[in-house]
């Protein structure tokens, strides 16, 4: 299984705006609103927000996934962006954010291993050092995508 089969590249903005972690997930939000697995945008980050209220996302090392089950999805599928300054997700170190995967997946999807799956993949991608500093350096998508589907 690929990780890019789950995103395109129009998922992918290496430059987020954004100045808050809310601000951070609304503009991924809206990235998946345009993905033939998202339904409604606004209901994902509805899901996604509400996900986040319960326990932060921020795992560490300047890197967070947040993540829902919602109506709003078909189909699992994820965007990731980056910010030029850290942003604060109350991460379990106390780092600020700049790399960030948003994952959505159905409600009512069972099981959940192709979503687990998914999520585990990423985290060990970024569990990398050189891997965070190459999507921390990069100006290319197709690095990204080629990074992402490196994972084994």
């Amino acid at each position: 299984m690929k990780l890019s089969g789950f995103t395109d590249r129009k998922f992918i903005n290496l430059s987020l705006e954004a100045s808050d972690k809310a601000g951070v997930i609304s503009a991924l939000c809206e990235l998946l609103a345009r993905s033939r697995n998202v339904r409604d945008g606004e209901a994902l980050l509805r899901d996604v927000m509400a996900r986040e209220e319960l326990v932060t996302t921020g795992v560490g090392h300047g890197v967070a996934f947040p993540h829902a089950k919602s109506d709003a999805v078909s189909d699992v599928t994820f965007a990731f962006g980056r910010t030029e300054k850290g942003l604060d997700f109350g991460s379990l170190d106390g780092e600020p954010v700049r790399l960030v995967f948003l994952i959505g997946a159905p409600k009512q999807m069972e099981p959940s291993r192709v979503y687990l799956n998914l999520m585990a993949r990423l985290s060990f991608l970024m569990k990398s050092e050189e891997n965070r500093g190459l999507l921390l350096r990069t100006d290319s998508v197709d690095e990204v995508l080629e990074l992402i589907d490196s994972v084994g």
